[in-house]
């Protein structure tokens, strides 16, 4: 008898998963492509609700094939992900939280369009069910493009099919070390590595869904286990990309996704002891890659909040994440030499604090979004700007700024 290779291992890792996992499981039946292109690798991570007992049961009816294996609880989602990985005969894979569901068409649509560009990773376009999901990639279909040239970074969840050949070919697992960023990882790596990614932006593949218990590995965990993924993924990036434009345009990603947070609303409320253990775990990170090309990157509060962090400017940070948490429009200045526009958050141009001007320089496309500059033209809103600034600055700081 001749086995066939099947085009798609789909792996789910499933710990505590119902009753979620029977609308996952549904959605991997109704599948439109061939079963017999399918094989399920199913790793229930020692559940106690049903979860092992349900996938059995999925695997006597399915008509694809399904491989069922318990273990006892991992700690994480890296272990399970693993075991399905060396499991795995498919020529792609496709990782499957069991909470989440696939879209109708998803597998079909996403292995064709890999054959059809030769791609080795296809991002297929998520929506959120009852929680948030990345917008900003999917604006489009595209059957090839890479890292550099789109926003695929902002989407570094697992779910994705990845040819297998890559995986195997640079030896690539998840970190079960990292309790959360673990796919982050795995998923930068793979954009690095690949020989092209796809975007299927028309049909959406996957739903996204928030558990009404609140049990996402990515809302629970300490606040040190977010600089351990920042920490992570940076050292990626700059072990694979040479300093310069291109490794500033990445590193963007876990300083504005992972690392800002940390000095976010929450902020706030920390205590003086972790306040004081944020601004310690982020200087090494500081120090090693936050460069002026990241930074002329970020919006002015995002650089703004970063730059007091890179200083260890503890002082100086809460006026500012108040005020954006307050989401107040800071002033904005016209420094008529140039025409450059510069955002007046708190202690601008303030003698004590030493801030220089350049952190509060607005590039030109955070310029013009900023309120009042189309209307009446960049000229108009030039004097209405400087007439707002001299609200909030003195008559001093006035002189200084014409």
């Amino acid at each position: 008898m001749t086995v066939t290779q099947p085009d798609v291992s789909v792996i789910i890792g499933a710990y505590e998963a119902m009753p979620y996992l029977i609308e996952c499981l549904s959605s991997v039946e109704a599948q439109t492509i061939d079963p017999t292109r399918v094989e399920v690798i199913a790793v229930d991570d020692g559940s106690t609700d049903g979860t092992g007992e349900y996938l059995e049961e999925f695997a006597e009816r399915a008509p694809m094939q399904v491989l069922v294996i318990r273990q006892e609880n991992s700690g994480g989602p890296s272990g399970p992900r693993n075991v399905g990985l060396g499991k795995a005969t498919g020529r792609y894979v496709f990782f499957l939280d069991a909470d989440d569901r696939l879209g109708p068409e998803a597998l079909e649509r996403m292995v064709a369009m890999a054959d059809r560009a030769g791609t080795d990773v296809v991002l297929g376009k998520v929506e959120g069910v009852n929680r948030s999901a990345p917008k900003s990639m999917w604006g489009r279909t595209v059957e090839r493009t890479d890292v550099f040239s789109s926003n695929i970074k902002f989407t570094l969840s697992a779910q994705k099919l990845f040819r297998r050949a890559l995986l195997d070919r640079h030896g690539m697992r998840f970190d079960e070390s990292l309790f959360t960023g673990e796919d982050a990882l795995f998923t930068m790596e793979a954009y690095l590595r690949a020989d092209g990614v796809s975007v299927v932006a028309d049909h959406t593949c996957y739903y996204l869904v928030g558990r009404e218990d609140g049990k996402h590995v990515t809302k629970s965990g300490s606040y040190t286990l977010r600089f351990d993924s920042a920490r992570a993924l940076m050292e990626l990036i700059a072990e694979l990309v040479p300093a310069g434009a291109r490794r500033d345009q990445l590193m963007v990603r876990p300083f504005l996704v992972t690392l800002l947070p940390q000095f976010g609303p929450k902020y706030l409320t920390d205590s003086e002891e972790i306040r004081r253990n944020k601004f310690e775990l982020a200087k090494p990170l500081m120090d090693t890659y936050w460069t002026e090309g990241v930074a002329q990157r970020l919006k002015v509060h995002e650089r703004l909040r970063l730059h007091l962090v890179a200083e260890q400017r503890p002082e100086l940070l809460p006026d500012v994440v108040q005020f954006v948490k307050s989401k107040k429009q800071a002033a904005a200045l016209l420094e008529r030499k140039g025409r450059r526009v510069y955002l007046a958050y708190p202690h601008f141009r303030d003698r004590a604090a030493g801030i220089p001007d350049s952190v509060y320089l607005a590039e030109p496309r955070e310029a013009r979004a900023f309120p009042g500059y189309r209307e009446g033209g960049a000229d108009t809103f030039m004097r209405r700007a400087v007439r707002k600034a001299r609200r909030v600055l003195t008559s001093r700081e006035i002189r200084h700024a014409a």
